[in-house]
């Protein structure tokens, strides 16, 4: 099967950090009943993952993913397991850069972070969900230990797709990395899209934004549009997010005019299971991601 980013264009609409409160879970239901929302990436260690779950079991048409949490949140196992990852509360620093140091060097280190990708992964595979891709919350698979634990790892529990995030306008020092991770991704044979639009602006995906990624899709490829919606009341849930504008975000999901300028667009759009798998995890059907090929 040649991977279907070649002939193929399509647009996935993805909500992150599904799980880290109720109100958060109940836009990305609405979104997906009522708006664009094809899929969301779900948090196992936030306070409200069990609702998620919940609501995602009764929206069969809603394509559930890993959102790994390896930075700014609650870990899945207990400190005492990975000492050297977590505060005193269970909670990963934001000190990326110095994190992503301590990956790379320091073997004990890495180990911890192993156990803790794979705690994630089993929390997962314990809801009974299907899963339709991983990602990492603030990108943090760009780091080179953490890509390689999460492919190593995720094969066990059936990943099959990735989040590439890659968008118009990178810097261009950070391209040739990204180049680097999509030949990876390539290597393993797991699927990914083409580009993001959702990075320059994270915390605004409103109407205007929308539609605008909607009117200057690329001629083929796939793309995925990521946002973080959520109703009223929930910006102060972590310092990074105080600024972001969920409900503005929501809108712009439900809004009559992105569905209508989706449906104008023709394009394919569903998870990453639909675009490149044609639906679901089936038995058996890991396999067809070994038969994914670069574009």
């Amino acid at each position: 099967m040649e991977r279907q980013s070649r002939e193929t264009r399509a647009l996935i609409f993805t909500a992150d950090d599904f799980g880290l409160h109720e109100r958060v879970n109940a836009a990305v239901e609405r979104a997906h009943r009522e708006g664009v929302l094809n899929a969301a990436s779900l948090m196992v260690a936030a306070n409200a993952a069990a609702d998620a779950v919940a609501r995602a079991r009764r929206l069969p048409g809603l394509r559930v993913g890993l959102h790994l949490v390896l930075a700014d949140g609650a870990s899945m196992l207990p400190r005492a397991q990975i000492p050297a990852l977590v505060d005193a509360q269970g909670r990963f620093g934001d000190n990326m850069v110095r994190d992503g140091v301590r990956f790379f060097f320091l073997p004990h280190v890495r180990a911890q972070l192993a156990k803790e990708i794979r705690a994630q992964f089993e929390a997962f595979a314990a809801t009974g969900l299907e899963l339709d891709h991983v990602n990492t919350h603030k990108h943090f698979h760009l780091h080179p230990t953490v890509l390689s634990l999460i492919i190593r790892i995720g094969r066990e529990y059936g990943l099959r797709a990735m989040r590439l995030p890659l968008e118009a306008g990178a810097p261009l020092a950070l391209k040739p990395w990204l180049h680097l991770v999509r030949a990876r991704l390539a290597r393993a044979g797991i699927a990914y899209n083409d580009f993001v639009v959702g990075i320059a602006n994270t915390g605004a995906m409103d109407e205007a934004v929308l539609l605008d990624a909607i009117a200057n899709l690329p001629a083929q490829g796939v793309g995925e549009i990521y946002c973080h919606p959520a109703e009223a009341g929930v910006e102060a849930i972590t310092p990074s997010m105080q600024a972001y504008r969920h409900t503005d975000e929501l809108d712009a999901l439900v809004s009559p005019r992105v569905a209508a300028a989706l449906a104008a667009a023709r394009v394919r759009h569903g998870g990453f299971a639909d675009v490149f798998f044609g639906g679901p995890a089936r038995p058996g059907a890991n396999a067809l991601a070994s038969e994914v090929r670069p574009s």
